[in-house]
Order: C-alpha cells, then structure tokens, then sequence
C-alpha cells in the first residue's frame, strides 16, 4: 500500500497542476478565472496534505525481508515484505515481473504470524515457473506462475 500511496498523492498533485493550468490557459478573459483557480488550489492542496498526512501516519511500514530472482528468468523475482504498523507480524510474498516502468507486481501469499505455526519459514522458487512457501509449522503451498507473471492463487494463512 505504500507504494500505491506515493503513487496517488504523486498524481493528485500532478492532477491539481493540470486542472489548475487549464482553468487559466481556458479561462483566459473570465471574471470567474481567479476565484476558480483560488477555490480549486485551497481545496485540491488541502486535500493533498491531509491525505499524505492520514497516509502517513495510518498506513504502517514494509520492509523488504528478502528479494530472489527466478533462475531461467531475468525478468521475474520473488519478494518477501513484512509489514509493520499492525498488532501481528505479517509477511506477504509477490511476484514482481518486467523491468520498471512496466513493471508488475502479484501477491502469491499473505502468512499472519499471530500464531507460531502461520509464520512463514521460507520462501524459494521451485522452478522459474513455481514458488514454494513453508509455515514454521512445516505446511508446504506451492503456487504456479502463469507467463505474464500471475499466480494462479493467493495463499492465505492464519487470517
């Protein structure tokens, strides 16, 4: 959620930017152009700060526990983030395919470690295809990658 959250405060302000200049590039000779422009930047930067603020504070942390590029493939690694900011520690494991700007990210499973047994143990590629996630209790989820990079599931344990 981080990283969406930098990406939509980055395009509200871009988006602010656009509709504020084409209030004053079309309303060249308007009476209504400068209380327009002042009612659209007081709201849209307001918004803005109280959004960036709520997100901030609210939206806890990730923190990249371990990163694996597939064998066969350049192109797609395996991602284990643990997140912060909540009562139970959560680890959720992606799969991120391209190289950035296209670049997309999957979620192939999500371990709630309020319990011993759900806390994930290890995460590692069975083949450029398939990845394997083993609970500290020892169960074992495979999860086939399509071509584009999708899992075919999402493991869910311990919610």
């Amino acid at each position: 959620m981080i990283g969406i959250r930098e990406y939509v405060l980055s395009l509200g302000r871009l988006a602010l930017a656009a509709l504020t200049g084409a209030v004053l590039l079309g309303l060249t000779k308007s009476s209504l152009r400068v209380p327009l422009v002042t009612t659209l930047l007081v709201i849209g930067a307001s918004t803005l700060l109280l959004g960036g603020f709520v997100s901030a504070v609210f939206g806890g942390s990730e923190e990249e526990v371990k990163t694996e590029p597939a064998a066969d493939r350049g192109d797609r690694r395996l991602l284990v983030v643990a997140r912060s900011g909540s009562l139970d520690p959560v680890r959720c494991v992606y799969v991120d395919q391209g190289k950035p700007p296209l670049e997309r990210r999957w979620r192939g499973g999500c371990f709630n470690g309020d319990s011993e047994d759900n806390a994930l143990s290890e995460t590692v590629w069975a083949a450029s295809d398939r990845m394997r996630m083993t609970t500290r209790a020892g169960a074992v989820h495979e999860v086939t990658i399509a071509p584009n990079g999708r899992p075919d599931r999402v493991v869910s344990v311990g919610w």
